[in-house]
């Protein structure tokens, strides 16, 4: 841990760009249609899973609380054009020295591609509603940050890697194929 309580890093285990996991995980998902929403919250349980298996973050940057759910800053940015649509693209990277544009190397840490792969293995068949509903469990990560929002001077909706190791195991897979509050289209900030 560092002074800040968040989880170290060490030369075995590199952050990785989220935009990296998010290109693995439309290449895991195949023909199975994926939104920049259900993405989003796919990526956060992924990095809140390997949190909590490794105690190393598995992306660089941070999640914040939008109104469903989690969201990587940078992921929504690279995803955005696709709007409420299925995405049908990969995420590229600009050198921000020469302004080319190339592609993204997919992981190769094992642990992290296991990780990836068990969480689009148990999580992508779930409607973006379900997936909504998952990550707004009461206590977990998400439902935490909003009500600290709401209760107490809170400076951004940022969600802290110490918050997802700490509360990640208050989420609880939903029984039942539909969503109790219908199937958003598109994530947004808090106003």
């Amino acid at each position: 841990m560092d002074k800040f309580g968040e989880p170290g890093v060490d030369t075995q285990r590199q952050a990785l760009d989220p935009r990296r996991i998010c290109n693995m995980m439309l290449d895991e998902a195949g023909t199975r249609p994926i939104t920049n929403l259900a993405l989003q919250k796919l990526l956060y349980f992924a990095h809140g899973i390997y949190l909590v298996e490794t105690t190393f973050p598995l992306v660089t940057g941070y999640f914040e609380a939008w109104q469903y759910g989690p969201v990587h800053p940078l992921a929504y940015m690279a995803f955005r054009a696709a709007g409420d649509r299925p995405i049908d693209f990969r995420a590229l990277r600009r050198d921000p020295l020469t302004g080319q544009i190339s592609a993204l190397d997919g992981p190769v840490d094992e642990d992290a591609i296991g990780c990836v792969r068990r969480v689009m293995m148990t999580y992508s068949r779930m409607t973006p509603g379900r997936l909504v509903e998952l990550s707004h469990a009461t206590g977990a990560p998400w439902h935490f940050v909003v009500d600290k929002a709401r209760t107490s001077t809170a400076f951004g909706m940022r969600i802290r890697d110490s918050v997802i190791l700490s509360l990640f195991k208050k989420h609880k897979v939903l029984v039942g194929l539909v969503p109790e509050k219908g199937e958003p289209l598109e994530d947004k900030q808090f106003a």
